[in-house]
């Protein structure tokens, strides 16, 4: 069995003899942390942080976790929101004038955060992505693809910029200043949007998946009936390793962290707004986001899915994952949250590690529980 590092409840094993299966079966790396009570019962590694097996991941390895950054830019929006400084229900053109050419005006700011607004596409270059201006100044300019709010996409690239600008635009500060001083530095959380050079030596490059190589692209699931033809630009494994990638601010999915760090702050939100003495928001704001925006076919992924502000609801829980396998599940019924952080890719119609490492979480709360 793999070598699992780290420290865990024994009510817990199962988690990190899930993580050691999954090492067993192939997978580079990895980390998995559970918290109770914005209290960690599982914080665990093992594996190896790069594609050659020769450095092992240690406790303080970072990866990317693509889209599992959006739920870091959700929460600033949340916070702003909790604070009196966004209205949710405003239009987005009332904080970014530009925004309302080409027929905008009527996206509100709840339609950016729950994939409804009608723009979902990124069809500039991949290199335009590291450049926030000229990124933010094509969605300004591009039309919506329908009526925001009444159908939803998953706005896979999109959605980060067009958060993060209104967020720029209230605050003065980019998503990952206003994360770092408001939510990750209080909090003492390893998790970074637009890394800096000293990180690098941290980082786990994303190993594509078996057989596959760095030309590996992000694809979504076979769409609907209804689907939204897309001319998205295609993002290689090569994109998400590069340096510009690092250093870019790109919200959806440029965020660098661990399961430890991605669990302890989105227990904010699992704990009624608080964690480890720190409270980010009100229990109300923190509530907010699950306040359901949409359900049904979304009609870029192809798949049923219920929307909140900024995160995908599922039963009770809350969260969202990113390419590659990474996932959080915030659950504040039980006050818990899971992380798991990989550098490891599988493709994503045979990828249930993130849902197996959630489930030997709630076996070991029913012990925790009795």
């Amino acid at each position: 069995m793999a070598d699992i590092q780290g420290t865990y409840d024994d009510l817990f094993s199962a988690v990190p003899n899930g993580l050691a299966a999954l090492l067993d079966e192939g997978d580079v790396g990895g980390s998995v942390a559970v918290f109770v009570d914005g209290e960690p019962v599982v914080d665990v590694w093992g594996g190896y942080a790069d594609a050659g097996r020769t450095v092992p991941w240690t406790e303080d390895t970072i990866t990317n976790v693509y889209s599992t950054t959006k739920t870091m830019t959700a929460l600033c929006a949340l916070i702003l929101a909790d604070r009196g400084a966004l209205d949710l229900d405003a239009q987005v053109a009332r904080y970014w004038p530009e925004f309302a050419a080409a027929g905008k005006e009527k996206v509100l700011v709840r339609h950016v955060l729950s994939h409804t607004a009608g723009l979902p596409h990124w069809e500039g270059p991949v290199e335009e992505l590291y450049d926030w201006q000229a990124a933010t100044a094509r969605l300004a300019a591009r039309p919506l693809l329908w009526e925001p709010g009444t159908a939803a996409g998953y706005h896979s690239l999109t959605q980060g910029f067009l958060v993060g600008e209104v967020l720029r635009r209230i605050t003065g500060r980019t998503v990952g200043e206003f994360l770092a001083e408001e939510v990750t530095g209080p909090l003492g959380a390893d998790f970074h949007i637009g890394l800096p050079a000293a990180h690098d030596h941290r980082v786990a490059l994303t190993v594509p998946p078996p057989g596959r190589d760095e030309d590996y692209t992000a694809g979504a699931a076979s769409p609907g009936p209804d689907a939204t033809p897309a001319s998205a630009t295609a993002l290689r494994v090569r994109d998400g390793n590069s340096v510009a990638w690092r250093r870019a601010q790109i919200p959806a999915a440029s965020g660098f962290g661990n399961a430890r760090s991605i669990a302890l702050v989105q227990s904010a939100l699992a704990c009624g707004g608080a964690v480890g003495g720190v409270r980010l928001l009100s229990a109300a704001g923190a509530a907010r986001a699950t306040e359901e925006q949409f359900s049904g076919e979304d009609r870029v992924i192809g798949m049923t899915q219920r929307y909140g502000l900024g995160y995908g609801l599922f039963g009770t829980g809350f969260g969202w994952g990113g390419w590659g396998g990474s996932l959080v599940m915030i659950d504040p019924d039980a006050r818990m949250v899971v992380a798991y952080a990989t550098d490891q890719m599988r493709e994503p119609a045979q990828d249930t590690r993130g849902l197996g490492l959630v489930m030997a979480a709630y076996d070991g709360l029913q012990g925790l529980r009795r």
